[in-house]
């Protein structure tokens, strides 16, 4: 799992504003297909929005600890609703560029 200063968490919700979500979570879980498309999505744009439907809070937090651990990514935030997940892509041909850790 990455972690992330507060600076970079900051500048990555500040990205994210502006996009939907690309992965819903519906009412079977967490199933491999639907992490393999989290996958992809990432691989696709390295910052992405999961929207979760259901009302269980832990049950949400649960899925963003599980999808940040299987998938090597980092938990920007929790609102919500709303995931959003962060995962930066191959060395060379990354699209976000964070903040250096100070």
């Amino acid at each position: 799992m990455i972690e992330l200063t507060s600076d970079q968490r900051r500048y990555l919700k500040s990205l994210a504003h502006h996009l939907n979500p690309v992965v819903m979570i519906g009412n079977n879980g967490l199933t491999d297909a639907v992490i393999r498309e989290i996958a992809v999505s990432l691989d696709a744009h390295e910052l992405i929005k999961i929207r979760v439907l259901g009302d269980d809070r832990a049950l949400r937090e649960q899925y963003l600890q599980q999808i940040c651990t299987d998938l090597d990514a980092a938990a920007v935030q929790h609102i919500g609703k709303l995931l959003l997940i962060y995962r930066p892509g191959v060395e060379d041909k990354r699209k976000i560029v964070l903040p250096k850790k100070k």
